[in-house]
């Protein structure tokens, strides 16, 4: 493999223990004189209770380079003859898209004189959007090899049992349940049963989907109640926006400036930020339209709502919700600058779905963007 030093980037998969041990048989027979197990974070520095995510990392880390090093001695290599490192990096920057996993693991690469990188095939490190397809279609620009663990993928039918077993499928099917029932008479049998029927469904389906890891017994019931807690407040919010949004339409000489705007939330990935972009849907005034690595496109309707969407109450009270009351005290979107007007004459930042979704370059001002990238 090139001059022998290999990078593996790793995330905990069901295929990671094979492509260790194909790195390893790769060493045993001479081909690799060096393994570079990496981590690369998918989180920000500010995102709110990271150290728990830094710890598994670590970690794994940890158990990977254990698991390499017993292999070698099992195929008895010498000691000292192929060294395992392991590393942790990128976490000075957001990393969603693929390109930004790739130019770190070249930056890695070129600072350490890796040629070759080995991909464990069910490579997942933001959680259920798999990622190894298109890094290898960034990676083929640079002058890394890139190579596939060569190593079977678990069946469907197996992942299939991966996805209805454990808490995820627990909660979700508990959750699920308890909505149907709500809606309908849980003392009616014929509801019970359809129910129970409706649940699994969503469960066994949407499981793996909806939650991008395993509740805790510690977290679950206090993010149920601060759900609770969230809810009147989501609902006042809602209540003000209907009022203010039909008196602008009931009065004309009242502002209406129908704007694209950006905002960069922070409050992780997976479910609080469906939570957020859902909280803001339902907003009267506000319409999220895209949600891109940790950006919000969001569409705003008057002044008023840009101008709460950027204060950030919805956001503070979502990672109220997942984090608890010290996350909620982080600074809002306008105090962070992280978010800008796309259109108008207060465009702060061009459109961005033109260029990037293959459409014409947007004018400088933003005032125009193609004929449906505003809703893709």
């Amino acid at each position: 493999m090139a001059n022998g030093r290999v990078v593996v980037p790793i995330e905990d998969t069901a295929t990671l223990r094979s492509t260790v041990a194909h790195v390893v048989a790769a060493a045993a027979d001479g081909d690799v004189s060096a393994i570079h197990f990496v981590y690369l974070a998918s989180w920000r520095e500010d995102d709110p209770r990271i150290d728990d995510r830094r710890r598994t990392a670590r970690t794994l880390l940890e158990e990977v380079a254990d698991w390499a090093r017993y292999d070698l001695d099992d195929a008895d290599v010498p000691e000292g003859t192929v060294a395992v490192e392991t590393a942790l990096i990128a976490e000075d920057v957001y990393l969603f898209g693929p390109s930004q996993y790739a130019d770190r693991l070249h930056e890695y690469a070129d600072e350490h004189g890796i040629e070759t990188v080995v991909l464990d095939p069910e490579y997942t490190p933001v959680g259920n959007t798999t990622l190894l397809q298109p890094m290898e279609f960034e990676l083929a620009s640079s002058p890394l090899e890139v190579r596939e663990a060569p190593v079977d993928r678990p069946s469907r039918g197996e992942r299939l049992v991966s996805e209805i077993t454990g808490p995820r499928f627990a909660t979700v099917f508990g959750g699920s349940l308890l909505f149907y029932l709500v809606l309908g008479d849980p003392t009616y049998p014929f509801d019970l049963v359809t129910g129970v029927a409706t649940a699994l469904v969503v469960a066994i389906s949407l499981s793996q989907v909806s939650l991008d890891h395993d509740p805790t017994l510690r977290d679950s019931p206090l993010r149920l109640v601060r759900g609770l807690i969230y809810v009147p407040f989501l609902l006042l919010e809602i209540l003000k926006s209907n009022v203010v949004v039909a008196r602008v339409i009931l009065s004309p000489s009242l502002p209406i400036e129908p704007t694209m705007t950006r905002m960069r939330v922070l409050v992780g990935s997976g479910l609080p930020v469906t939570t957020l972009a859902n909280s803001i849907t339902l907003t009267p005034g506000t319409l999220t339209v895209r949600a891109r690595d940790a950006d919000l496109y969001v569409h705003t309707l008057i002044p008023w709502a840009r101008e709460g969407l950027f204060d950030g109450g919805l956001e503070r009270w979502t990672r109220f919700v997942f984090y608890g009351r010290e996350a909620a005290r982080m600074p809002t979107p306008r105090e962070r600058d992280d978010c800008a007007v796309l259109q108008g004459p207060d465009a702060d930042e061009p459109m961005p779905f033109a260029t990037t979704d293959g459409g014409r370059e947007p004018p400088a001002n933003g005032t125009d963007h193609d004929e449906d990238g505003d809703h893709r």
